[in-house]
């Protein structure tokens, strides 16, 4: 079953059980995948979160029972995952942009939102460079997690950096940093879920380095068993590309651990790297 395939089992799944409760494990079980990267990949590839998509397909079939049948608003809401009629018609508002009750008005304009199917197409006209890390230990990582909301992680991690450099937390890092490291991801390192499991709206974002020492009581450890890395250079090219054009052709499957951004010092080449956890298939 090729990587393709898997990702539509999935959405063969989520189609299923739009009126029942979702299993996200299960969900991301029938990609081969782990619940951290499903979401990610799914977004990645899609334009669309997640949770979006979970919603705006349940509030479709939602508008055509409420159009096709006399069943009541408040049963439709509990079919669909709302606890309330009111969370219900907020939901349905901000997609239909009318009451619920008024979607069986003849003639009312509403939105229906297909269902998604991956298909993909590798173009292999702009190369990408990687390398294979084998780390036979585990990481011990010291900083601080931050909260970031998914749809904005790409201007939100930049202002938490700069945040950081203004307050000293940066530096304090750099103080901290590994002075003889056993591999090359010795820089400042920005870990994207710090517990190996990612919401789809937000995830915890570590901010932290390589360290072996005591530590005060502002800190956190965080530590990651050894494992297989693949390494991309340029973070934010790496994140764009690697979902939709490396994970389906690498031979390799994405593991249970989160992705590293590690940031090296102003003379290192690249200056920044994607670490990518993964087994072989």
């Amino acid at each position: 079953m090729d990587w393709l395939e898997r990702m539509n089992r999935a959405l063969d799944y989520i189609e299923s059980h739009l009126d029942d409760e979702i299993d996200y494990t299960v969900m991301a079980g029938e990609a081969y995948c782990s619940e951290y990267h499903f979401s990610r990949m799914f977004s990645s590839i899609s334009g669309i979160s997640l949770s979006e998509y979970i919603r705006r397909r349940r509030l479709t079939l939602a508008a055509f029972e409420i159009q096709k049948t006399d069943i009541r608003i408040i049963d439709v809401a509990i079919k669909y995952g709302y606890e309330s009629s009111d969370s219900f018609a907020r939901a349905f508002h901000k997609i239909h942009g009318i009451k619920p009750s008024e979607a069986r008005n003849k003639g009312v304009q509403l939105k229906a939102f297909p269902r998604i199917s991956f298909q993909i197409s590798i173009k292999g006209d702009v190369e990408m460079e990687y390398r294979i890390e084998n780390l036979d230990f585990e990481l011990r990582i010291i900083g601080k997690s931050k909260m970031v909301k998914t749809s904005r992680a790409f201007k939100t991690i930049p202002t938490l950096w700069n945040c950081a450099k203004k307050d000293g937390f940066m530096q304090k890092l750099i103080d901290m940093s590994w002075e003889n490291p056993k591999c090359k991801l010795e820089g400042l390192l920005g870990v994207c879920g710090k517990e190996a499991a990612i919401t789809d709206e937000e995830f915890d974002y570590f901010m932290g380095v390589r360290y072996d020492g005591e530590i005060t009581d502002d800190m956190e450890t965080l530590i990651i068993p050894q494992s297989t890395w693949a390494v991309f250079p340029n973070v934010v090219e790496a994140w764009k590309r690697l979902y939709s054009e490396w994970i389906p052709t690498s031979g390799y499957e994405l593991a249970n651990l989160p992705c590293i951004e590690c940031y090296y010092g102003p003379k290192h080449k690249p200056r920044h790297e994607l670490w990518v956890p993964v087994v072989p298939k």
